[in-house]
């Protein structure tokens, strides 16, 4: 469904836009993720809204086997990118999962700003952002996957979060219908 509205205290989580992420082989280009995403945290900001900054610094626990798990391969590996203009205000979450909720204290930091609602973007796709909306959902808040400052590193998979899973999670809108209804 596209997005029709943003409750009155609706927070935006940004999804692994950090140096070890942004450099991989992705379907749309990272720099337009990370302008489109940069752009809504500054209107989100100038509207007093909530910004949530997510990082993943390894990989998830249990198996050990494949290049997944081979996280970080260099120092500033985790490192969000300047881009993003992040400022005291914003809250930083730190993952160690593919979502951003398990093992993490986003659901407190939302709950104590009286979040209802989530606006969604990042990369990738069909891991940090997916996991983290599908999270959002089962706890209970509004959630908005913004489709054109998501991508992934497999196209189809891309698609199919995009035109199947999103949709049946809440609603979906571009940077720019968000930005309309920011106002």
């Amino acid at each position: 469904m596209t997005v029709t509205t943003l409750d009155p205290t609706t927070a935006l989580v940004v999804v692994d836009l950090q140096n070890g992420v942004v450099g991989l082989p992705t379907v749309h280009p990272a720099a337009e993720i990370v302008a489109r995403s940069a752009e809504l945290a500054d209107a989100f900001r100038a509207k007093g809204l909530p910004v949530v900054l997510v990082r993943v610094t390894s990989g998830a626990p249990g198996r050990t086997e494949g290049p997944a798990r081979r996280l970080p391969p260099r120092a500033d590996w985790a490192d969000l990118v300047p881009e993003l203009g992040q400022k005291d205000g914003d809250v930083v979450v730190t993952k160690h999962t593919w979502g951003a909720f398990h093992g993490t204290d986003l659901d407190l930091q939302l709950r104590r700003r009286g979040v209802t609602q989530v606006v969604v973007t990042g990369i990738v796709t069909t891991k940090g952002v997916e996991s983290t909306a599908r999270a959002a959902h089962e706890h209970g808040y509004h959630v908005t996957v913004v489709t054109d400052a998501v991508t992934d590193t497999d196209g189809d998979a891309h698609r199919n979060s995009v035109e199947k899973i999103f949709p049946a999670l809440g609603e979906t809108g571009t940077t720019e219908d968000v930005l309309k209804l920011l106002g």
